[in-house]
């Protein structure tokens, strides 16, 4: 018989889920419109692939036999369709988190394989990031991933590509500022602020709970120089920036290592599993060549500290997925 994808593909979306709301925002359909699609399916079939009892899901033994292959099918199905597209144009590569320079990054890694044929955008934030991933909107993503409310998507392959020692930014002014080195220790003193509620600031808000520092955190991110502007005004507060990023002469501010432990800010590369653009091979291994040129995933558990989720993804060649 001939399996009709879309149907296979609403299968293993709600397989996976065990959710029928879940699946079919996933998918950008109905629950009406997923239910006749697994309806078609399990007609065809002859077979009946999920147990609908009350407000819950689960598979049949039907059901759990069909997942494996349903799910080769639907990858399958991904790569033939990604190779027809891909001679006819660029990776789609996507950065976010423009206070953190992500670009620095991309044009470190590029210019070791400058024949690479990629396309760059900018994306506000890393779930709008994993959006555009999963609606084939774009192929390859840099930036900082945290936690999500469901598991990781298996459909996305994540790895870890740099890990970057923080310093504390602070005004001239600041009790603070005389230190050539400050621990975490030191800064209780001050009080840790960002521009943006504190939700949305994992590093940040883990760093301020493990080491019991002050936080003051809101508002609205309207670029670095208003960032430093308002550092430089408010002695009692700092702010924590990768090394990579430059404070301009002439602010009024200071930089000063974090040391005994030093924090380290994460960054990932996001891609599906299914991809096979012949740009992405090429890209990976000028990251892990610049990676190792700079030295980008040195990490001692005795001078460096991690948020436990950033930790979880070192070892095995510093990839999860």
């Amino acid at each position: 018989m001939d399996l009709d994808l879309a149907q296979v593909r609403a299968f293993v979306v709600t397989a996976q889920r065990l959710h029928f709301g879940q699946a079919a925002a996933e998918l950008f359909l109905s629950q009406q419109a997923l239910s006749k699609r697994i309806a078609r399916l399990e007609d065809a079939l002859g077979v009946r692939l999920f147990d609908r009892t009350g407000h819950g899901v689960g598979l049949t033994p039907a059901g759990q036999r069909f997942l494996g292959p349903a799910q080769d099918v639907v990858r399958a199905g991904e790569t033939a369709v990604a190779a027809a597209r891909h001679s006819e144009r660029p990776l789609r590569v996507t950065v976010w988190g423009h206070m953190f320079v992500p670009l620095r990054t991309i044009r470190l890694v590029v210019g070791e394989q400058p024949d690479l044929d990629i396309e760059l955008s900018l994306r506000p934030g890393f779930v709008t990031a994993l959006a555009g991933l999963r609606a084939d909107e774009i192929d390859f993503a840099l930036g900082r991933t945290h936690g999500l409310d469901e598991p990781w998507p298996r459909t996305l392959t994540r790895r870890l590509v740099r890990l970057d020692p923080v310093k504390a930014v602070l005004s001239r002014d600041s009790p603070l500022a005389a230190a050539s080195a400050l621990r975490p220790d030191d800064l209780r003193a001050g009080r840790l602020w960002f521009p943006a509620a504190i939700e949305k600031l994992e590093f940040l808000r883990s760093f301020v709970e493990r080491f019991d520092i002050p936080g003051d955190f809101g508002g609205i991110n309207l670029g670095l120089e208003p960032f430093l502007d308002h550092l430089r005004g408010h002695p009692d507060l700092f702010s924590l920036l990768p090394t990579d990023v430059e404070i301009p002469s002439g602010t009024g501010l200071v930089e000063i290592p974090v040391v005994d432990p030093t924090p380290l800010y994460a960054w990932h590369v996001i891609w599906r599993a299914s991809e096979s653009h012949p740009a992405l091979g090429p890209l990976l291994d000028a990251f892990a060549r610049t990676a190792r040129a700079h030295d980008w995933l040195a990490y001692d558990p005795a001078r460096h500290w991690l948020p436990d989720t950033d930790r979880g993804a070192l070892g095995a060649g510093a990839a999860t997925t």
